[in-house]
């Protein structure tokens, strides 16, 4: 059997907001759904869906998305903008750089830029 991945779906308290969060940051159009899902169809990848649950996050999430940007620090104040945290500096390394950010639930993600190509130009 090959399976494709089909959606990624997210406990959150408050799926209305935090899907206007994500729609916001990544792009398409937030969609509230019966029993207080919501998702988005996001242009290329998998539906992000997020599903009600009592409980707020305790513990470090145990997945997290990379998104790749040009520009971290354009990036940093545009989520910020929008309800992100900023967690910790941004780490660079010879692959790229990266920077821990938190959505307004407090669920981790990166933005991770690629390293440039080092090869000389003739």
């Amino acid at each position: 059997m090959r399976a494709h991945l089909h959606q990624i779906v997210v406990d959150c308290r408050d799926p209305k907001a935090l899907v206007r969060f994500w729609a916001r940051l990544l792009g398409g159009d937030p969609v509230d759904r019966a029993r207080g899902w919501s998702h988005v169809e996001l242009p290329g990848s998998a539906r992000l869906t997020f599903q009600p649950v009592p409980e707020g996050k305790a513990v470090k999430n145990r997945l997290h998305f990379d998104i790749a940007v040009a520009d971290i620090d354009a990036a940093v104040a545009e989520a910020v903008a929008l309800g992100a945290a900023r967690i910790g500096d941004t780490v660079t390394d010879d692959q790229g750089a990266f920077q821990t950010m938190q959505d307004p639930e407090g669920n981790e993600f990166c933005f991770v830029s690629a390293a440039e190509d080092p090869s000389p130009t003739a």
